[in-house]
């Protein structure tokens, strides 16, 4: 359906319709880690995060319809297969020094913090809002909008600048990609899970392209 002939409503505006595909993505791209090698889900990890944080930053957060709460679709068994995923592909690197941790300031020795950690915590919050925006209920997609928004400036959006960093650092470090192993993911990791949207992901190189087809 094109962008503009969608009810006047602020779940259906260009600026969150953006935002629903990139999270969609991104819930598929975490899902489908083991498939990447660790080379390119680096690669592809410092591209998308930085998408997703500009998409979720440029909406305002409407206002509650409901004051209960929306439905959490993530439970701990999919939480720990996203964090392990991503746990076991960067193995050493998953680790990194927290500078924003609450508890650093109390602390005379650095906090260790995990990418895969991170990135669990981001994909949780993001497949709960997709999943109930998916529902078509308009109040239910923008009251689970609000609870995004809202996550997302108290403590998704900080794990994932964090998580970023650690990325950032770890893509232009010397000697890079040097010694990555050419592993066939696909036949060692299988995933047989089938993603809640049924969208199909295009391993393509241009992310806008991938992006804009998920719209058609």
């Amino acid at each position: 359906m094109d962008t503009d002939q969608l009810p006047d409503h602020v779940v259906y505006s260009n600026k969150v319709i953006e935002f629903v595909t990139v999270a969609v993505e991104t819930c598929l791209f975490l899902e489908h880690a083991t498939e990447f090698p660790p080379v390119d889900f680096v690669q592809k990890s410092v591209k998308i995060l930085p998408l997703l944080y500009l998409k979720a930053s440029l909406l305002d957060i409407p206002e509650l319809i409901d004051e209960d709460s929306t439905e959490r679709f993530v439970g701990e068994e999919d939480y720990q297969f996203v964090r392990t995923q991503i746990e076991q592909l960067l193995g050493n690197d998953d680790s990194y020094l927290e500078v924003f941790h609450p508890d650093m300031a109390l602390s005379d020795t650095p906090i260790a913090a995990f990418v895969s950690e991170n990135l669990a915590d981001i994909y949780q919050e993001l497949k709960d809002f997709a999943a109930n925006y998916q529902l078509g209920d308009v109040d239910i997609m923008n009251d689970a909008l609000v609870a995004c928004l809202e996550a997302f400036g108290a403590h998704w959006g900080q794990k994932l600048l964090n998580a970023l960093r650690a990325l950032h650092a770890l893509r232009f470090s010397e000697g890079f990609g040097v010694e990555a192993a050419d592993i066939d993911s696909n036949k060692q990791n299988k995933i047989d899970r089938n993603s809640f949207l049924q969208f199909l992901h295009d391993d393509e190189d241009d992310e806008d392209d991938e992006l804009s087809n998920l719209l058609k």
